[in-house]
């Protein structure tokens, strides 16, 4: 997903749920900052880097594939946007190795998606919005695992698109970074196929290109982890779900009493707005942010600021280093930190070490440090 959903469409669901302005404004900008928070923005303000929600292209160029790079790849990209749905989903006939990497492919309705939004219960506004984020990228994420993986992300260059009349449309890919897609021509950038099962071009949906981040898009493909057998991909159904299921946890994070459960979709919340959601939804752009910028300020009759990376910056490097938890970078950090060490204990302890080692941070205190540098101490022993 692009800031057209993480920041004005998160922005729309939290009203909805009943958010003030301010506070759904604070919560989706905690929801994309999490496309954003990267090593390098978290080193230019003097923040710990094992907070990284997000990795930059460059970033990724310069990490290396051998155990530690990759399990640190893993940590941030299963913890943040390809969320495992099962992380014990049977598989016949494979390798440990191979199941493994299977158990991390992402899909909407696990249960590490009920553990993300509970996680987030009674925590701060940061926290929620964090939340938010992974829940959405689990719906347009699906099917592809936040891992370096060749038999898993790979796919066959058989793509077509599905037109709301039915007919077809072949998808073609270039490689060409920075350069636009041309949605009109049917012309997609996507990574270039490389043969080494961990390199990085392996990891997520990059085979496929942006086609799962655009919601309104409906295609068939042959994804490599089901023996490329055709896959039809439904994004606009998805990111309906992935909407109404955004209201749903928000209104549970709101509820002192309230419970959340998967496969549970506040579709009433929306039914007044129905058309005009599916109509942001299906309309065949690359960017859908004015039209959900635009709904959710006739929602709340309130301006929505354009996201801006260092409007809170100032605030975090000026307070004191004893006050910075209570900034609301430091809220996020905090957050980020104990999403990334959850998900983490939870892959380690269904016996997968592909994220690492982990403790559980919830018992043994301040998560995401200690058990980073655990993860490095036993890669170095095991490689020795």
């Amino acid at each position: 997903m692009q800031a057209d959903f993480h920041y004005y469409a998160t922005y729309c669901a939290a009203y909805l749920a009943g958010y003030s302005h301010d506070e759904a404004l604070a919560l989706c900008y905690s929801a994309q900052m999490t496309d954003c928070c990267t090593k390098t923005f978290l080193k230019s303000i003097s923040a710990t880097v094992h907070a990284a929600t997000s990795q930059s292209q460059a970033e990724l160029v310069d990490m290396r594939a051998d155990i530690p790079g990759l399990q640190d790849i893993t940590r941030i990209w299963a913890s943040f946007h390809f969320l495992p749905k099962d992380l014990y989903a049977k598989t016949p006939r494979a390798t440990k190795n191979y199941k493994n990497k299977y158990r991390l492919i992402c899909g909407p309705d696990g249960e590490l998606v009920k553990d993300t939004v509970m996680l987030a219960k009674g925590k701060s506004i940061q926290a929620a919005g964090i939340a938010m984020h992974v829940l959405a990228d689990t719906w347009a994420h699906y099917n592809f695992a936040g891992t370096p993986s060749l038999v898993i992300n790979n796919t066959d260059n058989n793509f077509f698109e599905i037109m709301p009349d039915g007919s077809m449309r072949e998808i073609r890919f270039k490689h060409a970074p920075g350069a636009s897609d041309d949605i009109e021509n049917d012309s997609y950038n996507s990574t270039v196929f490389n043969l080494s099962e961990n390199n990085i071009l392996n990891l997520g949906h990059g085979h496929a290109g942006h086609l799962p981040d655009y919601s309104f898009i409906r295609y068939k493909y042959m994804p490599a982890w089901d023996n490329y057998r055709e896959c039809l991909k439904d994004n606009p159904a998805d990111y309906r779900k992935a909407f109404c299921q955004m209201i749903s946890a928000m209104k549970y994070l709101r509820d002192p009493e309230g419970s959340f459960e998967t496969g549970v979709y506040d579709e009433e919340a929306i039914a007044p707005f129905e058309d005009r959601i599916m109509s942001i939804l299906t309309a065949r752009r690359t960017d859908a942010s004015e039209g959900w910028k635009t709904f959710g300020e006739e929602l709340s009759g309130m301006t929505i600021p354009d996201f801006d990376v260092s409007e809170y910056v100032g605030e975090y490097k000026n307070a004191k280093p004893e006050e910075r938890d209570e900034t609301f970078l430091g809220r996020f950090i905090i957050a980020a930190l104990s999403q990334k060490s959850m998900v983490t204990n939870k892959i380690y302890r269904s016996g997968n070490l592909l994220a690492g080692f982990s403790v559980e941070y919830s018992r043994h205190g301040f998560g995401g440090i200690r058990d980073y540098f655990k993860l490095v101490k036993e890669s170095k022993r095991m490689q020795a």
